[in-house]
């Protein structure tokens, strides 16, 4: 086996750098803040870290009526993702599958798909979930990995304080403050599947109460392979910059960021599902451009006072043929304010307005009447933490009242009762109501699923091929979700902790699809036409328990495992059950088991091993197996802030499958082995 000329070359890269790295006469900044290791913090410590996505303030995480699980900083620089979708793989109850280099499947308890509707994202409290159609370009969501202060991952219903679409979950990924950032930072490496990376920071103060930062990045990743060995041509090439000013004044907080990106990407269709003469595209290239600005204050009054006013402006523009091309932008405006009431009362409220436009351009997949459109979103929402019991007992009420251009108004309420007897230990429970509401793709599209040169023994009656389109629905409504949540938590010792979820989710009036009579299309060529529309005649539950736990048995070293079950019913039209596979057949493509098991050990100040351990059951409707991986990562430091690492990802196999693109018939891939080594400056 022969290594390519810039293969060789990017490794010479590397290597180079490596040895300037080490050989350079290194200093850190005065001013530089060391943020202390995970290891160094005890097990009853990290319970007390604050999180804010749950209530939309800050609260310890042992305080929190939720299935909550916080990666941090140092879990993402530990395991050696170069990737927030990657990262995502350490919570408990969420199903990350990889289709394509650029292309994921991601969800929480069920209900998955490239186009996964059904979990509310946010980058710094910034929605990135697509009214146009339905879920999250995750290819599209990115930043330095190293400004990342914490990733906060919500299971079950979070709609009476996020909206619609927070339906099985939110994620936040928030970003370090810019006061955290200070001093340089370069890094850069590459290797196998990861072909070449490089990352710079720089953080500096306009005067004492205004710190900034800036920061640039940019990656080559691979064509990953046909089940055939071939490759699919979506290599994934990425450029990406921004910025983070904070100021602060008084008990005020004033905060501007933005960023900007390029990706260039490909694709390859199935030709075995949309065959020619009707599809003639089959391998094709593309592009992701955009940017987004947000600017933020927040007035404090009190430790349980305060207000909150966000604004921010984002713009893409989506050429990528084999699934859509299309123009948007999106203006959003925030206001939220808390206060006390009486001795026992928290209440927070507050209003939010979103303006969406977009323009698609025609493929010959997809295409949408009309081109063009701009949709609104008007909501209200209010939560009281009723304090019944002062630090025992506590119920929280809130409902949000949403108004969008497809459903009308929706109202979602929730209520939350949390018992915490000791220190040790906590109960809770939660009732909710959600809403997905329907995608402008739901009421517009017109999508060529499939194409048939012939149905199977009728040939001489049916001689002309067969296109399957799928046709939106302008009077599609909003799927509707009842969830009862009940979970608890135990931490037994300073060095040990468990948590334990268990849920019920009852869903109606989800999507579905039905057929209308066979057209014959005298245009050349000469062709049946099925159409298919999308209805909400389909239903289903599911039920699953999750557990997560975190083990210190000794000073240096640290596991952190979980395990997750779930079961699917639902109930559509049968014989569109791999059409709408997320739903149809949810139960089919969602693995019932999935196990994680991570291992932190510091040898001393200046060698670490990670390894990270996984386990997924089968996915049986793509005659997916089960599969067992580890990835692991050996990080070394020569100098105070010099690091050297090398990774390993997926180490036990070759390679192997994890999802098949819905919908998109994308060419099913396989996810391959990798190592990459690299190294990191701090001054």
């Amino acid at each position: 086996m022969t290594l390519s000329n810039d293969l060789i070359l990017k490794f010479g890269y590397v290597l180079m750098m490596i040895t300037v790295y080490c050989h350079a006469n290194i200093a850190i900044a005065a001013d530089m803040r060391a943020t202390p290791a995970l290891l160094d913090l005890s097990i009853e410590e990290l319970m007390k870290v604050e999180v804010i996505t749950a209530s939309r303030r800050s609260q310890k995480l042992s305080e929190t009526p939720f299935a909550v699980f916080v990666i941090t900083q140092d879990d993402i620089k530990r395991s050696g993702v170069t990737s927030i979708p990657e990262a995502l793989r350490m919570a408990p109850g969420v199903e990350v599958t990889r289709i394509g280099t650029d292309k994921w499947a991601i969800n929480i308890r069920g209900f998955n798909g490239r186009f996964a509707n059904k979990l509310q994202v946010l980058m710094d409290g910034r929605s990135v979930y697509n009214p146009l159609f339905a879920g999250v370009q995750w290819e599209q969501q990115d930043t330095l990995l190293e400004d990342i202060d914490r990733i906060e991952v919500i299971r079950g219903p979070s709609a009476a304080l996020w909206g619609a679409n927070a339906v099985n979950g939110v994620i936040n990924i928030i970003t370090k403050k810019a006061a955290d950032t200070q001093g340089t930072l370069l890094t850069a490496g590459g290797g196998s599947f990861e072909h070449a990376f490089a990352g710079a920071r720089y953080g500096g103060k306009f005067s004492e109460n205004t710190p900034f930062r800036i920061y640039a990045k940019g990656f080559s990743r691979a064509n990953m392979s046909s089940l055939s060995g071939h490759s699919v041509d979506d290599a994934w090439h990425s450029a990406r910059g921004g910025f983070r000013v904070d100021h602060q004044r008084g008990n005020d907080q004033f905060t501007a960021q933005g960023d900007l990106f390029y990706n260039s990407i490909g694709d390859t269709l199935d030709k075995t599902q949309l065959s020619a003469p009707l599809i003639q595209m089959e391998a094709t290239r593309g592009h992701i451009e955009g940017g987004n600005i947000r600017m933020r204050w927040d007035r404090t009054f009190s430790d349980q006072s305060s207000i909150m006013l966000q604004t921010y402006y984002d713009r893409v523009d989506y050429r990528q043929l084999t699934a859509a091309q299309f123009r948007a932008e999106s203006f959003d405006i925030d206001f939220q304010h808390r206060f006390p009431l009486f001795d026992r009362h928290d209440i927070t409220w507050g209003t939010n307005y979103r303006l969406y436009h977009n323009k698609v351009f025609d493929s010959e997949l997809i295409s949408l009447n009309p081109r063009q459109q701009t949709n609104h979103l008007i909501s209200g929402y209010a939560r009281d933490e009723i304090a019944l019991l002062p630090d025992r007992l506590k119920l929280t009420l809130g409902v949000r009242v949403d108004h969008n251009d497809f459903s009308g108004l929706e109202v979602q309420p929730n209520s939350r009762l949390m018992w915490t007897p000791d220190q040790k230990h906590s109960v809770w429970a939660a009732i909710s109501r959600a809403v997905r509401t329907p995608s402008r793709a739901e009421n517009d599209v017109l999508l060529n699923t499939r194409t048939l040169n012939s149905l199977p023994g009728t040939t001489a009656l049916l001689p002309f091929p067969l296109l399957v389109q799928l046709a939106g629905n302008n009077h599609f409504t909003s799927e509707k979700l009842l969830a009862y949540e009940l979970g608890y938590r135990y931490q037994w010792s300073q060095q040990a902790s468990i948590d334990l979820t268990g849920f019920f989710n009852d869903y109606s009036q989800l999507r579905d699809l039905s057929a209308h009579a066979l057209t014959l299309q005298t245009t050349f060529p000469v062709h049946l036409t099925l159409p298919v529309q999308i209805n909400n005649q389909a239903s289903g539950y599911t039920y699953g328990v999750e557990v997560s736990a975190d083990w210190r048995p000794l000073e240096k070293w640290r596991l952190q495992g979980n395990y997750s079950f779930i079961q699917i019913h639902t109930d559509s039209n049968p014989f569109f059950k791999l059409s709408d596979a997320s739903v149809g057949s949810a139960g089919k493509v969602t693995p019932q088991h999935q196990v994680s098991v991570r291992s932190h050990y510091d040898f001393s100040e200046r060698l670490q091993l990670n390894l990270w351990l996984r386990y997924v059951s089968d996915i049986s409707l793509y005659d997916i197996q089960d599969y067992v991986t580890m990835d692991g990562k050996l990080t070394y430091k020569p100098f105070k802030n010099v690091e050297l690492f090398v990774v390993g990802q997926n180490l036990f196999s070759q390679n192997h499958r994890e999802f098949v693109s819905d919908f998109i018939p994308s060419m099913a891939t396989q996810v391959p082995r990798g190592v990459y080594a690299g190294a990191q400056w701090r001054f």
